[in-house]
């Protein structure tokens, strides 16, 4: 049996990136450079001139054709490529459907045939034939693809390359006419190769040859048993318990993930095997939905070790950074039952760095209040290790008591005068020297057991005791005085810090800062007043007693809660004066966006009386001019005269009446009251009556309609105006060699009209602006009209909801499309006020 032919899978974004281009390519150097024997079995050139020069000279296999519907179709001869036997065949389109009568069905199973007959075959492929795929393509291009191929075959392949191309080259290739013919080029570059579309499959082509390498490299790991980290791409595993914590952490491992290309986002959710152990169901499934969001992977393992769990499962995926929350645990706690999970993570991490992210659940932020040195705490420690220490250090030295040892006894008490002063300060200290010295009196000292001093000396031994430990407990309770001095000083700065940047950020700061105000300070509850509304508050207290302060006349800031001792009132009154810099801030931006209409409705009435001067005298003075001629001329006057004064005030009497149409259009679009009556529409019964309108022949204008059946949801009467404004628009601005073209085309569930011109152009920068009423480019032509026709064009399909959008038109010009809505054929009339 022969053995089994490899495979070689050439994957692209679109049509048109070169993959039988590169195929055939490979296939000429196989053959010229490698000497193999290498076959044509089936190429599409689809016309192109370089792929089919690229096919000279590599022997093809004759194809075998049927007939179908009285169609002549040509595939693939499989039993002719069998019995050639060539090393290589070049197969084009895997995905391909084989005609009606053809041994298979699809051309991937002719392949496998192939490659079963030990033939190697290189083929190639578009990203929309992937079955697993397909679904996320369609969302993304709005074609559904009904040729795919199976996930597990192109996996068997033994290699995919992508053949890549950027997407603003290939759109240039487009234009160029190397993809397509001519005809299609403008639906293609704004149907299936918009900018958007071709940048989304091109990072799905990639991510999914991405993949395809992350599974091969898993597999090599594991057949050679390798547990080292390879970090080939940065993979984030946030472990998560079900508490408050697990968006912040989330949020914190995207953006690890997010500072390098390719990164990978993964949580973890560890539960015992009883199910004892779990977090909380509903915080689970809505920190599932927020890693969905960030683009992550949601994944729940079964492990009664948590720490062990979480090691091995990023070590399994290869994970390159762990992220765990500070753990909740109070120091007591922690002291009863060992180190918690992140301390056992970071020991057994190995090479994964290891984040623990502080969060909201762990500790809240509270300024450290200022006062004595050593808290309560630690000085009733120090009593207690004088309480315990003394009467356990008298028990050892008892049983190691000599007539030589008073030495090293005394200096062992001293030693415990030094720890007690350490950790309790002054007045433990004074403690512990005054009982040590009754200790060594009484149980070390002659007389023993009595607490006589017989000798001055001993007397100076405890004077000696008081002073070290005096001098001791002063310079700790200086160093823990500076301590929390520096503490404060940093709490301050980071208080201040975060309040100035919530004044920053905008809408909010005046929230963020009530939120602050009240956690830091301790307050029972905070909450700002302008007038009788408050505008923002934090916590409930008791407000019959509260502290109230200035906001630089905005408002007042409500405080209720403790009293504030004069060193946190200064820094409370400069959070106040942030707080009213908010207030300030709002009461401004509010105030701006309230005159903007009036600016804006300023403007527009300024350009309309400046498009009035212009346009409206012109007409006016030739209709008066002409009346006044008849009227002055009298019966003296000739026929053609007449005639031509009458024509004259004709044409000047219409071009007003179609100024004022135009704004009285304008005007109702503005106050909301155009009728609109969508129903589904032919677009060449509203184009047909646009061009008898305005005398156009095919000279002028080309038509290209492809919209076959299918009709849009559209007002007629308004898509016939829309259709007029803009050829008369295309008509002034094109080449009068040049004739302007309108093409239909259906995409998906969307129908375009297209109206093509080639004349300069607009530049990106002034597209928007094209649409603003009573702005015209150079604003010179007294003929152009008010400016109102784009204008209005766009508001009328908006109002039968489409969009109106300009395009650049390759090779020079601007091209406006009409997107509307595909109808439904039972779907019935739509009434509608815009």
């Amino acid at each position: 049996m022969a053995n089994r032919g490899r495979l070689r899978v050439l994957l692209g974004a679109a049509p048109g990136v070169g993959k039988t281009f590169a195929m055939l390519e490979e296939g000429r150097r196989l053959l010229l450079e490698e000497g193999r024997d290498v076959v044509v079995g089936i190429v599409e050139t689809h016309g192109r001139s370089a792929t089919a020069k690229m096919a000279e000279g590599i022997p093809q296999v004759p194809r075998t054709t049927f007939q179908h519907r009285g169609v002549t179709l040509e595939e693939l001869d499989i039993d002719a490529v069998l019995r050639r036997a060539p090393d290589v065949a070049l197969v084009d389109e895997l995905a391909h459907t084989n005609a009606p009568g053809s041994r298979n069905e699809k051309r991937w199973e002719d392949v496998a045939e192939l490659l079963a007959a030990g033939v190697d075959v290189i083929s190639t492929l578009n990203i929309q034939h992937i079955e697993s795929l397909n679904d996320v393509v369609e969302q993304i291009t709005g074609v559904p693809q009904r040729e795919t191929i199976p996930d597990s075959f192109l996996r068997r392949a033994d290699q995919v390359e992508v053949i890549d191309l950027a997407p603003q080259a290939l759109r240039s290739r487009l234009s160029e006419g190397i993809v397509y013919p001519a005809e299609r080029i403008d639906a293609a570059l704004s149907n299936y190769f918009r900018l958007g579309n071709l940048t989304a499959l091109r990072e799905l082509a990639l991510l999914w040859l991405a993949d395809e390498v992350d599974q091969a490299l898993t597999r090599y790991r594991r057949e050679h048993d390798i547990s080292v980290t390879w970090e080939a791409r940065e993979r984030v595993v946030v472990a998560l318990t079900g508490g408050p914590e697990g968006e912040t952490l989330l949020r914190r491992g995207a953006r690890i993930a997010a500072r390098s290309a390719g990164g990978e986002l993964i949580a973890v959710h560890v539960t015992s095997q009883d199910g004892l152990r779990s977090g909380s169901p509903a915080s689970l499934a809505q920190q599932r939905a927020l890693v969905e969001k960030l683009g992550g992977t949601y994944h729940q393992v079964v492990g009664d070790d948590v720490p062990t769990s979480l090691v091995e499962f990023a070590r399994s995926l290869n994970a390159t950074q762990l992220v765990l929350g500070v753990s909740r645990r109070g120091r007591l706690a922690t002291a009863l039952t060992g180190p918690g999970i992140g301390a056992t993570v970071l020991r057994d991490s190995g090479d994964i760095d290891v984040h623990i992210v502080t969060h909201a659940a762990a500790s809240r932020f509270a300024l450290p209040r200022a006062g004595g040195a050593l808290t309560i705490r630690r000085q009733a420690l120090g009593f207690l290790l004088a309480l315990l220490g003394g009467p356990m250090l008298t028990a050892l030295l008892l049983t190691l008591r000599s007539e030589d040892s008073i030495t090293s006894d005394v200096l062992s008490y001293q030693l415990l005068v030094v720890l007690v002063a350490l950790v309790g300060g002054l007045w433990p200290a004074l403690f512990a020297a005054v009982l040590s010295g009754i200790t060594l009196d009484y149980f070390f000292i002659d007389p023993l057991h009595t607490i006589t001093i017989a000798e001055p000396m001993h007397i100076v031994a405890l004077l000696l005791y008081v002073v070290i430990a005096t001098l001791v407990s002063v310079v700790v309770d200086r160093a823990a005085r500076y301590t929390r001095a520096a503490r404060r000083a940093a709490a301050e700065s980071e208080l201040i810090q975060t309040v100035a940047g919530s004044v920053l950020r905008g809408d909010n700061a005046i929230q963020a800062l009530v939120d602050r105000t009240r956690e830091a300070f301790q307050f029972e509850a905070v909450r700002v007043r302008v007038g009788d509304r408050i505008v923002a508050a934090s916590g409930d207290g008791d407000w019959g007693h509260h502290l109230c302060i200035d906001l630089s006349g905005e408002g007042t800031l409500e405080l209720s809660g403790n009293d504030l001792p004069a060193s946190e009132r200064r820094l409370l009154t400069v959070v106040a004066s942030q707080i009213g810099a908010a207030l300030e801030h709002r009461r401004l931006t509010a105030t701006a966006e309230e005159i903007a209409p009036i600016a804006a409705s300023d403007r527009v009435r300024g350009a309309l009386l400046s498009a009035l001067s212009h346009d409206l005298r012109r007409p006016l003075a030739a209709a008066s001019a002409a009346v006044g001629g008849l009227r002055t001329a009298g019966p003296g006057l000739s026929g053609d005269d007449r005639q031509e004064l009458l024509e004259t005030a004709d044409e000047s009497l219409a071009a007003l009446a179609t100024l004022v149409n135009d704004l009285l259009d304008v005007s109702r679009l503005q106050a909301g009251v155009l009728s609109i009556h969508t129903l589904p529409t032919d677009p060449a019964e509203s184009i047909a009556p646009a061009l008898d309108e305005l005398g156009l022949g095919p000279t002028e204008v080309r038509l290209s309609l492809d919209h076959e059946d299918s009709c849009a949801s559209a007002d007629p009467v308004l898509l016939q105006r829309v259709i007029v404004n803009l050829l008369t628009n295309a008509l002034r601005y094109s080449p009068p060699e040049v004739p302007v073209t309108v093409t239909t085309s259906t995409f998906g569930y969307r129908m375009e009209i297209r109206v093509i011109d080639h004349g300069s152009g607009v530049s990106p920068d002034d597209q928007d602006g094209i649409f603003q009423p009573f702005q015209r480019l150079g604003d010179t032509d007294n003929s152009s009209g008010l400016g109102l026709g784009l204008a209005l064009s766009r508001g009328f399909v908006e109002a039968m909801g489409g969009e109106l959008t300009p395009e650049e038109t390759p090779g020079g010009g601007l091209t406006m499309v009409v997107a509307l809505r595909v109808s439904r054929p039972d779907e019935p009339t739509q009434e509608a006020t815009a």
